[in-house]
């Protein structure tokens, strides 16, 4: 099956362009001003999307500034009135995400769709475990992976039947073994790409943990376009939980990676404010590089030497490493420096 793609606002989705990372805001839709920091701050760290809801008419004005104001497209989430969709189209929505099932009728869904398509904007069709229509539930009696595929089935072919195939699908649950089951029906049944994600995963260590278990296995099998994770705190959070994730797949490269021993009894240096001061250091740097913080004798060396930037700490002292080879012994209140300096130097030379 040719796996088909679409254009988010001169961001490709699908048709094998890298996995696309998105978001969504997390503050009331009408207060702009906290909306535009919002979606500045998750550029800063990687997000290439950023959805904002639009719960109400008296946001649409908001959301046209928002759009003008954003360095990436702007996606538009609307539920329940089809007013909502075809304002956010005409305020400049890069692509729409809508749930048809709360949506409104099928004449609703049409114009949407029509409006949609003379403006070349994408519609991502989603259903969650939590939302879907009575018919289904009535028919399977419980959200199954079974009725989940079967609901969105049905939305798929109504935008089919209005000629509009310029589609994004998900189907979510907070079930990470359902929805590996769920995205692999779907990339059975569909060309279309696919949004992954785990609907209300958690607090950020838990909802990072969850998402993975769900996403790590679809993607490695090729399954997936473009990503969220959804996380109870910051947008931030979610963007930099998405680039970690892709970078430790090898499917994306943005930026250091930072590994760090985990620490025991033989650790001679405070490897953990150590690393800590590092990651700080070294947020804003985009290259790809790999940055090791080690604390002992036994793996320490040998670990950092593998990595591009390296340092491994001993008793008040530690080496300092530049891909493989040991560039000096710095005093251990020096280590941080030295790193920095090496970094800085090699990356703005």
């Amino acid at each position: 099956m040719e796996r088909l793609s679409v254009d988010v606002g001169g961001v490709k989705i699908g048709g094998g362009a890298p996995v696309v990372v998105q978001t969504m805001t997390k503050s009331r839709s009408r207060n702009t001003p906290q909306i535009i920091k919002e979606i500045l701050s998750v550029v800063e760290v990687g997000a290439e999307l950023v959805r904002v809801a639009i719960p109400e008419e008296a946001d649409l004005e908001s959301f046209a500034e928002i759009v003008k104001a954003s360095p990436v497209p702007v996606i538009a989430d609307v539920h329940f009135n089809p007013r909502l969709a075809l304002g956010a189209i005409k305020n400049g929505a890069a692509k729409l995400r809508i749930n048809p099932g709360n949506i409104g009728s099928a004449d609703d869904l049409k114009e949407i769709a029509l409006r949609a398509k003379g403006m070349g904007i994408p519609i991502r069709v989603g259903v969650n475990a939590g939302s879907l229509p009575p018919y289904i539930l009535e028919r399977f009696t419980h959200p199954t992976t079974e009725a989940i595929l079967a609901a969105l089935s049905d939305y798929v072919r109504i935008f089919e039947d209005f000629g509009f195939t310029d589609l994004v699908i998900s189907a979510k649950t907070s079930d990470a073994r359902q929805t590996i089951d769920i995205y692999r029906g779907l990339y059975k049944r569909f060309p279309y790409p696919l949004h992954l994600g785990v609907t209300e995963a958690g607090l950020p260590f838990e909802g990072a943990i969850r998402s993975t278990a769900a996403m790590a296995p679809l993607l490695l099998e090729g399954i997936g376009d473009t990503i969220r994770i959804s996380l109870a705190g910051e947008a931030v959070r979610e963007i930099e939980a998405c680039r970690e994730l892709l970078s430790s797949l090898g499917l994306r490269k943005h930026g250091p990676k930072l590994i760090v021993c985990p620490t025991c009894g033989r650790t001679e240096i405070d490897v953990v404010e150590l690393a800590e001061k590092v990651k700080e250091k070294l947020k804003g740097i985009k290259q790809p590089m790999t940055v090791a913080v080690m604390g002992c004798v036994v793996n320490g060396p040998g670990e950092a030497m593998e990595a591009d930037y390296g340092i491994a700490g001993g008793k008040g002292k530690g080496a300092l490493f530049r891909k493989g080879e040991v560039i000096a012994t710095v005093e251990e209140d020096k280590l941080l420096d030295a790193l920095l300096d090496l970094i800085s130097k090699d990356i703005n030379p």
